[in-house]
């Protein structure tokens, strides 16, 4: 019978389905559905971003008037190429040193006002997972050393940390669930992943004996984009011990959003700014079960050095501003945060804001 088809000439493709006609009220419809429709570009599948966005597209969920679409991407690196590049997608998650990437590396022209942020979200730990025979970095020296697939802050980072480290290793660019398995069969020394914890790569393995994560210790090298932190026992009970703790470096994720023109782009542009309003107005349902505990965290009037807030964003946060020191001695305010970090003018401007928005909450 397979012969006598192909005897027929079969086509080697479908041909193509005649279009039926569609009528004005589908046309309606279509229109309506994507009139406020907004792509997230959220990350892998076993990263944290990816569940950040999902929780974005359930809270801020309203049916017709916005439907946020999460989206299975290539990770930090990859979610700002899919900003600039890929149609259908608005917002992105992603980390604070990877427009350094675009902007020195790549020479994407005007990228830093291109590519604006929305708030800071949570840090993003550097996980260093290693076989019994590593003890210290330099023990990776000449081995293989997986950074996940290209595209991910695993393969921007975690690069970025041994190139400053001047650790040279043999680089491979598996996905890490694929690389933990060649790990047991000791083709790869360790695994470099850069996710908040705790991250279910980690969290839920039943680790081969000897198998650990190694500190590194934060030093100048890493004091543009990164600040120190540590993994502890109840990050992952499985892998360091009760009253211990592994030192190592963090990056602050954040919402990105393409910053379009108002007169230019204007479809696109009430889009996002719609979503924004949502996000303001929705924050706090984001703060309560089921959603992710480090949305309890996020400040989202924080601020990001090197990056541009979206104009928009930032009225929001202004008026807010506004409202909650008509009736408050911000002077003072000021003064107490310069107490508590004297030396750190960043961290002053955090507790002020910080402290602008508890006031609002308790108007």
């Amino acid at each position: 019978m397979i012969a006598q088809a192909q005897g027929k000439g079969v086509p080697k493709r479908a041909l193509p389905v005649p279009p039926k006609p569609t009528s004005q009220d589908e046309n309606e419809r279509a229109s309506v559905i994507n009139n406020w429709t907004i792509g997230l570009a959220g990350g892998l599948l076993e990263g944290t971003f990816v569940a950040y966005a999902a929780d974005l597209g359930r809270a801020l969920d309203d049916g017709d008037n916005l439907r946020v679409i999460p989206m299975i991407t290539y990770g930090a690196v990859g979610n700002v190429s899919d900003l600039i590049y890929l149609k259908g997608v608005d917002f992105a998650i992603t980390y604070a040193d990877v427009l350094d990437h675009y902007k020195n590396v790549l020479k994407i022209p005007n990228i830093e006002k291109r590519v604006n942020y929305v708030m800071p979200m949570f840090q993003g730990e550097l996980h260093i997972y290693v076989r019994p025979e590593i003890n210290t970095l330099e023990d990776l020296r000449g081995k293989k050393v997986n950074f996940n697939t290209v595209g991910s802050a695993a393969n921007y980072t975690g690069g970025i940390v041994f190139d400053r480290l001047g650790l040279q290793v043999e680089r491979t660019y598996l996905n890490n669930a694929i690389a933990l398995e060649e790990m047991k069969k000791g083709e790869i020394a360790a695994v470099i992943h850069v996710v908040g914890k705790p991250n279910a790569l980690f969290s839920k393995i039943n680790p081969e004996p000897g198998f650990k994560l190694l500190p590194l210790e934060f030093s100048e090298k890493f004091e543009d984009y990164y600040v120190p932190a540590e993994l502890t026992h109840a990050d992952y009970p499985n892998l360091i011990p009760k009253g211990q703790s592994v030192s190592t470096i963090s990056v602050m994720a954040l919402l990105a959003v393409f910053n379009w023109s108002p007169n230019v782009n204007g479809d696109r542009y009430r889009r996002c700014v719609r979503f924004i309003e949502y996000l303001f107005e929705r924050f706090e349902k984001l703060r309560q079960p089921p959603y992710q505990p480090k949305w309890r965290e996020m400040n989202i009037a924080g601020t990001i050095p090197g990056w541009t807030r979206f104009p928009a964003a930032q009225e929001l946060i202004d008026k807010a501003h506004a409202t909650a020191t008509s009736s408050i001695d911000t002077s003072l305010a000021r003064t107490q945060a310069a107490k508590a970090a004297p030396l750190d003018p960043a961290e002053q401007d955090r507790l002020f804001r910080q402290f602008l928005e508890w006031s609002k909450q308790r108007r």
